[in-house]
């Protein structure tokens, strides 16, 4: 049996299980939302074209209205000042996009300290219990956020959030083998970032290391600590700073 063959017949069998880690796109997806003067995202919306009626009769469609960075998306190199000369989305080499995660919760502390940031002693623990992260792949950073993601005020906890510290930003982009980092929150980087030095380091540091960023995913809790296989889908917008995607995780049951 070919290995595409034995892929099949484990997904028919369910021995190998996809889990959805994408959060429903809908107008009150929550999105981010920057002090004056800086623009912000739109909000997703659908405008419709025809519905079963004389502008179509026989099918119903809608155009979309949204920013790259609504809902569950990814970020790319460009997306960031540090990474202007990197790729667009469109850019992303197809097998990129498929790739082995690990997951480090830290929900427990995210819900008593929703400013709880993850440091480079944490992965370093991490690691000495579990094994070095996935060369190539995603840490995937799991604080429980996704619980608030059909609540926007919840979600965006009035500026506060979980995140990765200035260090341990630095630490991942530099010296960890990783493709990117996934998180459950509105970006990658904690809701204080603003006030980091620099700003907003996961951006800065990951993106202009050529590394990506997934956000705002759901069902990590579903994962097990090592050994899932991630699909993201991003659309492959020409000279696109990311867009929303379908992330999909593939488990050995």
């Amino acid at each position: 049996m070919s290995v595409l063959a034995e892929l099949l017949d484990a997904l028919r069998s369910h021995r190998v299980e996809v889990i959805d880690l994408t959060a429903p796109l809908h107008s009150g997806t929550p999105i981010l939302q920057l002090p004056p003067p800086f623009a912000n995202a739109s909000p997703f919306s659908l405008t419709e074209i025809s519905r079963y009626d004389e502008r179509g009769p026989a099918w119903y469609w809608n155009d979309i209205h949204t920013s790259e960075h609504t809902g569950t998306h990814f970020d790319v190199p460009v997306h960031w000042i540090t990474g202007k000369d990197g790729e667009d989305v469109s850019q992303v080499a197809p097998e990129r996009l498929i790739a082995p995660a690990v997951v480090l919760d830290f929900a427990e502390q995210s819900a008593a300290d929703p400013d709880f940031l993850l440091e480079i002693d944490h992965v370093l623990a991490w690691e000495a219990e579990h094994g070095p992260l996935p060369d190539g792949g995603w840490l995937l950073y799991r604080t429980g956020w996704d619980a608030r993601s059909e609540d926007a005020e919840a979600f965006r906890n009035g500026g506060a959030s979980p995140g990765i510290s200035v260090e341990c930003a630095r630490w991942l982009a530099d010296e960890a083998p990783i493709r990117g980092v996934g998180v459950e929150t509105v970006g990658t980087d904690a809701g204080a970032a603003h006030s980091f030095d620099p700003p907003f380091p996961c951006h800065s540091f990951l993106l202009g290391a050529g590394k990506y960023g997934l956000t705002q995913l759901q069902n990590l809790a579903r994962l097990p600590v090592t050994g899932s296989v991630v699909i993201s889908g991003p659309l492959p917008i020409v000279g696109g700073s990311g867009s929303p995607a379908r992330v999909l995780a593939l488990v050995e049951r």
